[in-house]
């Protein structure tokens, strides 16, 4: 924490603006924290902005398996994350990211599935769907929480500036019978208007 929030981010970017104005946990209930994702920096400025030091809680991570090979996938682990086959995932990661959510732990699912660097419009994943709908059978108050991440450069170079702002969250348990289709066209715009209003922030 000291090493990432302390002094690696203060260091590499000028300016840091975490959007939180009328934004506040449900408490109570368990939720998913759904960025964008646009850089490998993403994870390091959510724990900032809903990390240990702002909620109490770790944010820990679901990455896709081959990001958590070689050195990176050491410091990955480290950092909160751990790994699922995106094609075959076993049941003890699903019941792992299950539990993680039951216990009112902060589990963050990138719903694009993959660094999308220009934010081109993909079809969401169905992963964050069904472990959506996995756990709303052993709870009946899960939120998700839609993030825009944003920097000043397509790349973030050394002092770039970074915008974080929450956007609506999805109330699973609300509409349990939605499609997969038409919930990743919710979750999607959702993710989609709180990034235009990071990317305002940061000049673009």
């Amino acid at each position: 924490m000291f090493l990432t929030q302390d002094i690696l981010i203060k260091i590499f970017f000028s300016e840091i603006k975490i959007m939180d104005e009328g934004f506040s946990i449900p408490k109570d209930s368990s939720i998913i924290l759904a960025p964008t994702h646009r850089s490998r920096w993403d994870g390091l400025i959510l724990t900032k902005a809903i990390g240990r030091r702002v909620t109490s809680k770790d944010c820990r991570f679901m990455v896709t398996k081959s990001e958590m090979n070689g050195i990176q996938g050491w410091f990955l682990k480290r950092l909160g994350c751990f790994s699922i086959d995106q094609l075959s995932p076993s049941l003890s990661v699903l019941r792992y990211a299950v539990n993680l959510i039951l216990n009112k732990n902060q589990l963050v699912v990138f719903p694009e599935g993959k660094i999308n660097k220009y934010g081109k419009k993909l079809t969401l994943k169905e992963g964050l769907y069904r472990l959506a709908l996995l756990a709303a059978k052993r709870t009946n108050s899960i939120f998700i929480i839609p993030i825009g991440i944003a920097y000043s450069q397509v790349s973030p170079k050394i002092r770039a500036k970074v915008s974080l702002c929450f956007g609506e969250p999805m109330f699973v348990n609300e509409n349990p019978n939605l499609s997969i289709k038409d919930f990743n066209e919710i979750l999607n715009k959702r993710m989609q208007k709180a990034e235009k209003i990071a990317l305002k922030n940061v000049g673009r």
